[in-house]
């Protein structure tokens, strides 16, 4: 994939104004902190970190849950993740659809709203069709609010820094992913809550903020990408 595919115009075109204006950016980590940029940094690694937060309180431990929890077996575990994947890949091409309708944040902000909703309905049962069939609903609402990550991470940042800004937001957010696992293990195993517990509040937390982060974020819907050069050396 590397080799075959070409670089984008835009950015070939950019790099090029780059060099003829002497107007180089060597050092877009930094370039990315300033006072121009600052705020759009901050509240876009505030969202991806939610978002992934969200994404492993709702995944990582849920067949935990289901054999821990309910001793449910292998196959009763197995089929609802797979079902569940399935529903978030094609809920995800609806919300595609949102996003350039309504715009790329009311895309996230509805079905993590719903989703809010949703997460009490089945990880406070102890009845195994509800908390699978929640867990399905689950699926097309906050389980598939990450449709616009690609797109909207790239329409935030200008051409000069968009890959290095983007590269940072992404895997910032994984550092804070990496450590759900383990803090809401740690929870319901040393309080006694069991898993349901814990995934309620981390979902929960993780979708308040997904919101109140797109809330304070720029729209991108309509933005056309260009390679007129914006950051001041």
């Amino acid at each position: 994939m590397r080799k075959y595919v070409k670089e984008p115009a835009v950015w070939l075109e950019n790099r090029q104004k780059q060099r003829e204006q002497k107007r180089e950016v060597t050092a877009p980590l930094f370039v990315i902190f300033r006072r121009q940029f600052i705020g759009n940094t901050l509240t876009a690694c505030w969202w991806m970190a939610s978002c992934v937060i969200t994404y492993y309180s709702i995944w990582a431990l849920f067949a935990t849950h289901l054999q821990k929890d309910l001793g449910l077996g292998p196959l009763i575990v197995g089929a609802p993740l797979a079902l569940a994947n399935l529903f978030g890949f094609l809920a995800m091409g609806f919300w595609s659809w949102i996003g350039d309708v309504l715009g790329r944040r009311w895309s996230m902000i509805i079905p993590a709203a719903i989703g809010l909703l949703v997460t009490p309905t089945y990880l406070l049962t102890a009845d195994p069709a509800w908390i699978i069939g929640g867990f399905l609903v689950q699926a097309l609402f906050a389980g598939a609010m990450y449709s616009q990550m690609p797109s909207y991470l790239t329409e935030r940042f200008p051409t000069e820094v968009r890959a290095t800004a983007s590269a940072l937001c992404f895997h910032q957010a994984a550092i804070f992913g990496g450590a759900v696992a383990p803090v809401l293990t740690y929870f319901a195993v040393n309080y006694q809550l069991g898993f349901a517990i814990p995934m309620l509040i981390g979902t929960t937390f993780g979708l308040v903020s997904v919101v109140i982060a797109l809330l304070f974020s720029p729209e991108t819907k309509g933005h056309v990408f260009t390679s007129d050069l914006v950051v001041t050396i």
